[in-house]
């Protein structure tokens, strides 16, 4: 059993759905008190009512993750409304599908920003409040696309997610000053929102390729982020650990046909 975050202070961007609610609820469930952050006032309203309706001890912080200023606000707002801040969960994310072809520049920038700008905007906003609470932990929502296989048009998504984990190492070493921890958790196929919108047929064909059988569900994402916050991970730090079903195990789909 891990160590209780009951009224611990815990921030998660990109709060609002997705993953990103599923590891609040996972938090709020816990008894931690946590900050749902994203741009969207409706669908954050609509999070926080789902989680108090549960028990939950939630707000929200409307906030663009790729701005500096409104980061650094949504940070110190939280810190001062929960008495400090002990975990940041750098979850935000946006997964357009194009190809490279077709891509725009500027879709290539706004896919970087939202993914990994946001999450060195927000682990750079938590570092003072880390330091006067003496310890500190972030857990980065990363991805088994980039760092371990790919997927056509999710080349930048891809790249941001590597980038991810390129930040996550040197960060580890900086942040050890403040008795902090940062890790990732790397989602393979997790049902939410946004992979429904990709279709059935989709959907099906993941699933047949994960030697679980089946999609993620959001909790068991929250769940990893969950013990990366605990004190039994207190010292683990610049990692990353994969949760997808076995996904990236098998050499082929036959090999899938042989369990």
């Amino acid at each position: 059993m891990l160590t209780s975050l009951k009224g611990k202070s815990v921030i998660v961007t990109g709060g609002s759905k997705g993953i990103g609610r599923g590891i609040a609820r996972v938090f709020a469930a816990t008894g931690a008190r946590v900050t749902l952050a994203s741009r969207g006032e409706e669908a954050l309203r609509a999070a926080c009512a789902e989680l108090e309706a549960a028990g939950g001890d939630v707000r929200y912080e409307i906030c663009d993750v790729s701005d500096w200023d409104s980061v650094r606000a949504m940070v110190d707002s939280t810190a001062a409304a929960q008495g400090g801040l002990d975990v940041l969960c750098a979850n935000a994310g946006a997964f357009p599908q194009t190809k490279i072809v077709d891509m725009d520049p500027s879709e290539w920038d706004q896919v970087m920003a939202t993914n990994l700008r946001s999450a060195f905007l927000s682990v750079k906003a938590a570092i003072p409040h880390f330091e006067r609470a003496g310890k500190g932990r972030v857990v980065l929502t990363s991805s088994i696309t980039g760092p371990l296989t790919g997927y056509p048009g999710w080349s930048h998504y891809g790249a941001s997610k590597a980038g991810q984990l390129g930040f996550l190492r040197t960060a580890a070493m900086e942040l050890a000053r403040y008795n902090t921890t940062i890790n990732a958790v790397m989602p393979g196929n997790i049902y939410t929102e946004g992979l429904q919108d990709l279709g059935q047929e989709y959907l099906d064909g993941m699933a047949a390729a994960i030697p679980l059988g089946r999609l993620g569900a959001v909790e068991d994402i929250g769940n990893a982020a969950l013990f990366f916050a605990s004190d039994e991970a207190g010292y683990i730090t610049g990692q990353q650990i994969v949760v997808d079903g076995g996904q990236t195990l098998p050499e082929s789909l036959e090999a899938i046909d042989e369990i």
